[in-house]
């Protein structure tokens, strides 16, 4: 038990250096590997093409393999296509170091055509021309899927709502408050994305950091506070920056030109269900941790390394604001 406010400091400091060494100085983490393939037409039958922005040191040819349309060769930096760029396109190796492709082909005619690819859709048939003929499905299964791995894989919006979890346990409150966060990120990441609401993106991260520090903090703390009497209201009025971060992350990787609001509401709800499968497994893993005393022992300091986590990012974040 941890009883003196020495014992918490030294706690605390340990858990700070053990965030920096664990996370390895990603400071906005968000771990989607995303990179942008970007391809110029020439002239007819000529392209040129390369690897753009990727979001991890990985290089992307080490990682993906490209399988270009039927009749086209690479000849260095040149791809030229007998029969147009038109076919199937297909990337080997979504999902390990690099999870989404945006494949930007800028035609001659000033026109601009853009497709993600990712794990469950690694290719996409080409037209030679500014066309998308991507059905719905196809656009809501991609999206869906992009909103599962930000959850899973936004390592600041996951101990958001872990440390929510722990704050509020698993009682019936616990669905009004995860309602009330998942009602406040939809609204602002829907007007976020759509360019009704535009704000910039360090502040929103720095917010978000804090947000955590606050949650974690007050979950630790054994008396009665507004937070763990009202934690609803509390996750609402966070959940509006968090959303804010949603759509950050959608516009790194893009909107498509066909289905945009099938796009939008399946990038949500993949969120959602990312959400009820991080309760989901943190009920299985309590449950597999058996009686109550260890998971209380073991609820206070995994609450002091969410929080200093955070903190490192708010840290970081604010480093960055600064420069």
């Amino acid at each position: 038990m941890i009883r003196s406010l020495k014992d918490r400091i030294v706690l605390f400091i340990l858990t700070f250096l053990a965030a920096i060494v664990l996370h390895g100085g990603a400071v906005l983490a968000h771990d989607i590997g995303i990179v942008d393939l970007t391809v110029h037409e020439l002239r007819d039958g000529i392209f040129t093409w390369r690897w753009d922005r990727p979001t991890k040191p990985q290089r992307p040819e080490q990682s993906l393999m490209l399988q270009w349309p039927d009749g086209c060769h690479e000849e260095n930096t040149l791809l030229k296509c007998s029969q147009g760029l038109s076919g199937q396109l297909k990337i080997k190796g979504l999902g390990d170091d690099y999870s989404v492709v945006i494949l930007r082909v800028f035609w001659r005619q000033g026109e601009q055509t853009v497709h993600n690819l990712t794990r469950i859709e690694p290719d996409v048939i080409l037209f030679d021309g500014p066309h998308d003929a991507r059905d719905m499905t196809t656009v809501g299964l991609t999206y869906f899927q992009l909103g599962i791995e930000h959850i899973l894989t936004g390592l600041d919006h996951l101990s958001f709502v872990i440390s929510l979890l722990l704050l509020v346990g698993y009682r019936r409150r616990l669905i009004w408050t995860i309602s009330a966060f998942t009602l406040a990120h939809s609204l602002t990441f829907i007007s976020s994305s759509l360019g009704w609401l535009v704000l910039r993106s360090p502040p929103v991260e720095i917010t978000i950091a804090l947000s955590i520090m606050l949650v974690a903090s007050e979950a630790l703390k054994k008396k009665k506070t507004l937070t763990s009497e009202w934690p609803a209201p509390v996750a609402f009025a966070f959940g509006l920056i968090h959303g804010l971060g949603f759509a950050g992350v959608l516009k790194e990787i893009g909107l498509p030109e066909v289905h945009l609001s099938t796009a939008l509401v399946t990038f949500n709800l993949g969120v959602e269900a990312g959400q009820l499968l991080i309760l989901a497994s943190s009920w299985m893993i309590g449950m597999m941790l058996g009686p109550v005393t260890k998971r209380i022992a073991l609820r206070r300091p995994f609450l002091y390394f969410i929080g200093a986590l955070a903190s490192y990012w708010a840290f970081m974040r604010l480093l960055l604001l600064a420069n």
